[in-house]
Order: C-alpha cells, then sequence, then structure tokens
C-alpha cells in the first residue's frame, strides 16, 4: 500500500469503526522537543491520522493557539532536522499514518527534494502545504512521485469550477476548512456548513474531512454523515498548553 493509500484507508476504515474519523494536529517541538515523542504517541494511539505541524514564523492560516505553539516551539530549538530525527527515530513506534502540515517557505529553504526523502524515510504518508496554491502544484512532484498523500484544501468560498479542479489533485483525502478565517474559530450556521460539506463530499472519490474550530463532540456529532473525518488541532494544543493529555480528549470525541 501506498503513502497516500495509507492515509485514505486509515480515514475509511476510522469512519466505518466509528461513524467518523479523528484526525489529530500536534505542533512539533511543543512545549519542547523533548515532549515532543509522549504527545506524539499519545495522539497516534487515539486518533486515525495524526498531523504533525512544522513550526513556522509566519503560520497564516493558523489563529492565535497555533502561532503560540509555533513560536515556543521555535524559542525551544525546534527545527525541520530535529523533527525530522525524532520521526526517523519513532518510525515504526506510531499507531497511526503521520502527515506533516508545513508552509512552503520552510519546505523551500530545506529543499523539497531532500524534504521528500527524508520525510519517507521516517515514515511519513502524507504532507499539507496551506499556501501552496493550485497553480503551482507542480512544486510538489518530488512528493508525488514517491506516492505521499498531498492534501487538497478546499473553503466555502472556493468556486464550483476551482473546487473540482482541487478534488481532481488532491490525495489521501480533501481538507474541508469549516470557517472563512483561520484555525481555532467556529462558525454558528451549521445547517450552512453540513450541506457545505455534503456538497464537498459528493464531488470527491477520496474521504473529505473538516477542519477549523472542531473542540467538542457535539462539533463531532453535528458533522457525522456530512464528511468522513474532523481535523482537531487547537482544542489540543490548548490542553497541552495546560499541562493536560490529548489522549482523554480524542477518546471523548469518538
Amino acid at each position: 500500500m501506498r503513502a497516500r493509500e495509507r492515509i485514505t484507508h486509515a480515514i475509511t476504515e476510522g469512519r466505518n469503526t466509528h461513524g467518523i474519523a479523528l484526525v489529530a494536529y500536534v505542533t512539533a517541538g511543543y512545549p519542547a522537543m523533548e515532549a515532543f515523542p509522549t504527545i506524539l504517541k499519545e495522539a497516534c494511539a487515539q486518533a486515525d491520522v495524526v498531523e504533525v505541524g512544522i513550526p513556522f514564523s509566519n503560520p497564516i492560516a493558523d489563529g492565535g493557539t497555533l502561532q503560540a505553539t509555533s513560536r515556543e516551539a521555535l524559542a525551544n530549538g525546534a527545527s525541520m532536522r530535529r523533527i525530522m530525527d525524532e520521526l526517523a527515530r519513532l518510525k515504526g513506534t506510531l499507531d497511526a499514518p503521520l502527515l506533516l502540515m508545513g508552509y512552503l517557505n520552510p519546505l523551500l529553504a530545506y529543499g523539497l527534494d531532500e524534504f521528500a526523502d527524508e520525510a519517507e524515510d521516517a515514515g511519513v504518508d502524507g504532507v499539507i502545504v496551506p499556501d501552496l496554491p493550485l497553480e503551482a502544484l507542480d512544486m510538489a512532484k518530488p512528493l508525488t512521485t514517491i506516492g505521499m498523500a498531498t492534501i487538497g484544501m478546499v473553503s466555502p468560498v472556493t468556486r464550483d469550477d476551482r473546487l473540482a479542479r482541487i478534488i481532481e489533485k488532491a490525495t489521501g483525502f480533501v481538507y474541508a476548512v469549516t470557517s472563512v478565517g483561520v484555525t481555532g474559530q467556529r462558525r454558528t450556521d451549521q445547517a450552512d456548513i453540513v450541506g457545505y460539506l455534503k456538497k464537498v463530499r459528493n464531488a470527491s472519490s477520496i474521504p473529505v474531512c473538516a477542519g477549523f474550530g472542531i473542540r467538542e463532540k457535539a462539533h463531532v456529532d453535528t458533522f457525522r454523515g456530512a464528511c468522513d473525518g474532523v481535523i482537531i488541532g487547537s482544542a489540543l494544543m490548548e490542553a497541552v498548553g495546560e499541562g493536560r493529555g490529548i489522549g482523554p480528549i480524542l477518546k471523548g470525541l469518538r
């Protein structure tokens, strides 16, 4: 099974088993690199897929919580090199497939070919690059060539023609942003969100996962049947910042 297929399979299995799959986000190196392996293993034990955020100084899609975790991780010495080394060390010990979420500038600075090779060696199955536009998707060829999932992102304001093109190019799953804003925000017009998710899901041949502002079981339950999975990030990183475990939170969201 290729890397992109492992992501799709994990989301589908999570949906079939629990009614909806869970994708957990953790910022690598927050609150410290030494704590990262424990937090990552805890996330992998409960989630179907885990998204590892690469700290960046200008994370434009992230809300205040995740921006703060990036700043602290960078201040504490988190770097692409250290993250790759840690993931390589943990390879074979984690219970869920991994995605790396990173912005384009750090990936270009590291070198996309080197990033692809090292991510593959570390057991990473896919990437999310929020600021990589559809028109520049060829830049991700080093990743797609080796079979990694490249997650497509859509939003409620994505035009239908562009939505179809993004879905056509996406592999692994389609990330359906549920708000016009940044992570951690929550929209209140639930009927509109559900209708939008169903539209994306009907247009996609791969799973669709909803993200941004999902933090309670009521949110998860709202989306059952409208999408295949949900992505939880800010709520988990808030718990980490308060010294609480994320395992019980993820388990409760089931």
